[in-house]
């Protein structure tokens, strides 16, 4: 069975119409419509392999299929390497709704939502010639105590092995963090929900990132001390969880609430990310946050009539060689009107570290909508995918894009 997420439920509401913004600064480049037969729905991040190809995931959330490893030449000629339930039951593991890593020993780790020996979401290796290994299948234990459906990719540690959530299961039900081996030796670090009221947040959709003092950096989508909001939270490689800080913390949520994605570390030292709800209009921010907790909104999306700087921001920032960041918004913009308020196919935009943001494009439709995924950084040029939107009609509200943006780093 699909796990659908709220974003993703709020994506099936909208109806989708075509206008167009062009900006003379930068260069948008549609590389790009999947039309099932390639795939659909790519909802997680790319990733430029050591061959110079760039690597992603379908998630086949409206085709007719259980998702896809796909390679993406520079010149736009796009290969499936893999093709999830390939075994019966689908055994191999179905729906990746992140996307891969390639490892240090050259081969692509990452996680399925669903399939695996329970349905509840695989660990899977894959040789870029396409030979798939499933590393594990959740629900092994238990009660399913080692966690269900992973929605995040993994990270590779300092110490060479892998790490990861899994957004429900676990003692208490509510998300996991795990260490896995590269030989598919699995240990639950954390549960959350251990502590009382779930002060220490559950339901990690944020991708997790080692930081430079070796631990790791996620986010919950709800839990905290305030009212069930979300928290930002760092954890040793041996399972020591901190809360950094928790949403909604402020009057109104003008902090923000509901992170869905993870933070990034700047060069600086501090870390940046964004809570898709919440803030002075409802609609998301963009923050800031040191190590010790200090807390700083940068960003309160909607800041205009119509949304034209976008909102609901879910994927992780990026920092650019100019020091700026850079992201994307699921929804607002301009064009796709839409029902309860998820009108707008969505923006890229650029935001300094003072908090001067930048709307960069805002999809129409026919160039893709409702981008969920972190950008890729390539020398300046931004990698990025669509979750719905594209020239095909395979799919009722098109099946996703690939594209790129030039000059916009500077």
């Amino acid at each position: 069975m699909k796990k659908l997420s709220f974003v993703r439920m709020a994506c099936m509401a909208v109806a989708l119409s075509v206008a167009t913004i062009t900006s003379q600064a930068q260069t948008f480049n549609n590389i790009l419509s999947f039309d099932v037969s390639n795939g659909d729905n790519p909802w997680g991040a790319l990733i430029q392999g050591t061959d110079g190809n760039f690597y992603g995931t379908t998630s086949s959330e409206y085709g007719s299929g259980y998702g896809s490893v796909f390679s993406l030449t520079s010149g736009g000629a796009l290969t499936t390497v893999y093709s999830f339930c390939a075994l019966p039951s689908c055994a191999d593991g179905s729906y990746p709704v992140a996307g891969v890593i390639q490892a240090s020993d050259g081969n692509f780790y990452g996680t399925t939502n669903a399939g695996g020996a329970k349905n509840d979401g695989t660990i899977f290796r894959l040789t870029p010639g396409g030979v798939l290994t499933t590393l594990y299948s959740f629900c092994a234990k238990t009660n399913c105590t080692d966690g269900i459906y992973p929605s995040t990719g993994l990270v590779q540690a300092s110490n060479g092995n892998f790490y990861g959530t899994t957004s429900y299961g676990g003692v208490m039900g509510f998300g996991t963090v795990y260490e896995i081996t590269p030989a598919g030796q699995l240990t639950t670090i954390y549960s959350f929900c251990s502590a009382t009221n779930c002060v220490d947040g559950q339901i990690p959709f944020g991708q997790l990132i080692q930081a430079k003092d070796g631990n790791l950096y996620g986010t919950t989508y709800s839990g905290g001390t305030s009212l069930n909001y979300g928290t930002i939270y760092s954890i040793s490689l041996t399972g020591k969880l901190t809360t950094i800080y928790s949403f909604c913390s402020l009057p109104n949520c003008v902090d923000g609430d509901s992170p869905y994605a993870g933070v990034v570390q700047a060069g600086s030292g501090g870390f940046f990310g964004t809570a898709s709800l919440g803030g002075a209009n409802g609609w998301g921010t963009v923050y800031k946050i040191t190590p010790a907790g200090r807390f700083t909104v940068l960003h309160a999306f909607c800041a205009k009539t119509n949304c034209p700087d976008g909102k609901l921001p879910t994927s992780r920032l990026v920092q650019g060689s100019s020091g700026d960041f850079y992201g994307t918004t699921a929804f607002g913009g301009s064009g796709c009107p839409g029902s309860n308020g998820y009108s707008g196919c969505g923006t890229v935009y650029k935001i300094t570290p003072a908090g001067r943001l930048t709307r960069l494009h805002a999809f129409d439709s026919a160039d893709g909508a409702n981008p969920q995924s972190a950008l890729l950084d390539v020398g300046g040029t931004f990698y990025g995918s669509t979750l719905e939107g594209g020239s095909s009609t395979a799919c009722s509200s098109g099946c996703g894009t690939l594209f790129s943006l030039s000059g916009a780093d500077k």
